[in-house]
């Protein structure tokens, strides 16, 4: 059972989320690149809002990639990022919004951010 601060905090989360998604929506030419980040993982999924389709997802859970649990939550995600910045420019998408959830665009959120940017999504 959730007690009432970590409830107060999800709500606040979900309602920042909701302010962020009023301001972006993706496109086929542009679509979001949506982060979630929970205590232990990290996962990013580039959607098309038009269609209503995931077109690439990508999580620490992933058996698709092998992840070094001897390092850091930050270097994690890092990495996270870059793969899914890869993959997404394998598939021919060169430019998206970013959607940071409402989570703050810090840490791990950041990083995950940073390693799409260097496997050369624009953001």
């Amino acid at each position: 059972m959730k007690n009432s601060i970590t409830k107060k905090k999800e709500l606040a989360r979900k309602r920042r989320t909701k302010a962020i998604r009023k301001k972006i929506f993706g496109t086929a030419d542009m679509p979001r690149l949506v982060v979630f980040r929970s205590l232990k993982n990290i996962s990013g999924q580039i959607i098309n809002d038009e269609t209503g389709v995931t077109l690439l997802s990508l999580s620490s859970l992933s058996r698709e990639i092998e992840l070094d649990k001897s390092k850091k939550k930050i270097e994690q995600s890092f990495e996270i990022g870059l793969k899914l910045g890869e993959k997404a420019l394998e598939k021919g998408i060169k430019q998206v919004c970013f959607d940071r959830g409402g989570f703050l665009y810090h840490g791990r959120v950041k990083a995950f951010a940073e390693g799409a940017r260097k496997a050369g999504l624009i953001i």
